[in-house]
């Protein structure tokens, strides 16, 4: 039966198992880019702004309208009164003799069949009404150009907004990143110092077996263990929901998901190229929204004045009605016509002065704000530089502090063994080496984190 057990225990060790797949830093900013919902929206935005553009494009076209309008009435919209009697008139006096000479023949003639009463004809009491017209605008006071600029105006800012966007994007992927790698390079840090400390404890349970040592020194070697114990499953917790967010962050599957935590490894104290912060400003996407921010204002100015300027067009149409079909007197007509508008806001005037006042206030106040985001921009590369700097001395001030640690602990191991050493000092001095280890691992994710921000600040 064991040797059956045995024989499962080989055949199932022996299948492979489908590791996970390794993410480098750059294929996690490259998966964000593409899956993060910030990203997409980005392009979302600039399609937006796109589609904006086009339409204000078609203003420079005709615009062309159709109309229709049907109606009956429940009672004519106007009457109108005919004497017939004042049309027959005329006609009485041509024939006078020869009625007469008929009736002195013997003729039945009845002159009152001439006495006819007024006629009331009704009009407008249903009929149709078509018209199209295609009007071409000549003159709107420059708002139609000032209004395909502010379209196109758009469409840069929301490529800029795009590239912030993206930036913030990758250095979040930072990092997270290099928050997952200090998480698991704590985690060695404890599996090293429960090696350690596994051997101190077998050592003091020696001694204490042969009484050469009191039971109070194995619990405090026991208290240390339950501690890295506890530290250890408070990484192991934290480790698995920082990998969890990036996951969701860049858009991995979270159950077969890893990194490559050998970057940390090749991560080298490499000089600062020396950047013309000046220079570097010019570039970076937040001035350059700060510019675009101007120029709208100014464009707004020319809209505001265009609002209140004459707007002339031209236009054609062609205009079909009929009324009463089928009454005593129908109209039914159908034409073409040319036509031109001039509008002149005149009271307007009143209040577009306040309102042009006003947008041209605004540029001032765009032009003071870029000055201010301009220095603070520039303090702001010069403090990232000064943080990249000072991580990275804090990276060789704990090499220092991890040489000094292992010697300490050696010393303190070979004290304790021979007996000439305290076991609280042996404790300690193994508690100051998982610190000073923690602290180059902190040291190093914070220059990477600092060093990718100097980065995207200045273009270097």
């Amino acid at each position: 039966m064991k040797r059956i057990i045995f024989n499962i225990i080989i055949l199932f060790s022996a299948l492979p198992i489908e590791a996970q797949e390794m993410y480098t830093l750059e294929k996690c900013k490259q998966m964000a880019l593409q899956n993060n919902t910030k990203a997409q929206n980005s392009l979302l935005s600039i399609e937006a702004a796109e589609q904006t553009k086009k339409e204000a494009f078609t203003k420079y076209f005709p615009t062309v309208s159709a109309m229709s309008v049907g109606f009956y009435a429940s009672k004519p919209m106007m009457t109108m009164e005919m004497d017939m009697s004042t049309m027959m008139l005329p006609m009485m006096e041509g024939l006078a003799p020869l009625m007469g000479w008929l009736m002195q023949q013997g003729a039945p003639l009845d002159p009152s069949v001439f006495n006819v009463e007024p006629k009331k004809i009704d009009m407008l009491e249903k009929g149709v009404i078509a018209a199209i017209t295609a009007a071409q605008p000549v003159y709107a006071g420059g708002q139609i150009i000032t209004g395909n600029r502010l379209a196109q105006l758009g469409v840069e800012v929301a490529k800029l907004q795009k590239e912030m966007s993206d930036d913030e994007i990758t250095l979040t992927v930072e990092q997270y990143y290099w928050q997952i790698v200090a998480l698991e390079e704590k985690m060695k840090t404890i599996t090293e110092a429960e090696t350690l400390l596994n051997s101190v404890h077998n050592n003091v349970k020696s001694a204490v077996d042969a009484g050469f040592a009191n039971r109070n020194d194995l619990l405090k070697v026991e208290l240390k263990q339950n501690e890295l114990e506890s530290g250890k499953l408070k990484l192991i917790n934290g480790l698995r929901l920082t990998k969890t967010v990036l996951a969701q962050f860049i858009g991995a599957p979270q159950d077969d998901f890893d990194i490559d935590k050998t970057l940390i490894e090749n991560v080298t104290l490499s000089l600062i190229a020396p950047v013309d912060h000046q220079t570097a400003l010019y570039q970076r996407a937040e001035y350059q929204l700060l510019e675009k921010n101007i120029a709208g204002k100014e464009l707004l100015v020319r809209m505001e004045t265009g609002k209140h300027l004459p707007t002339v067009a031209v236009g054609a149409g062609w205009n079909y009605m009929n009324f009463d079909k089928g009454g005593m007197m129908p109209m039914k007509n159908d034409f073409g016509m040319v036509f031109a508008t001039v509008i002149i806001p005149i009271s307007d005037w009143w209040g577009g002065a306040h309102a042009i006042k006003k947008q041209k206030t605004e540029v001032k106040i765009a032009q003071s704000d870029k000055r201010y985001a301009e220095e603070m921009l520039l303090i702001q590369m010069q403090q990232l530089r000064n943080e990249v700097e000072e991580a990275a001395l804090q990276i060789k001030l704990a090499d220092r502090a991890i040489i000094s640690a292992l010697e300490n602990v050696r010393l303190n191991a070979d004290y304790y063994e021979v007996g000439t050493g305290l076991l609280t000092n042996l404790l300690d001095a193994q508690n100051a080496l998982q610190q000073a280890r923690d602290q180059r691992t902190e040291a190093v994710t914070v220059y990477c984190v600092s060093l990718a921000k100097y980065r995207q600040a200045t273009g270097w």
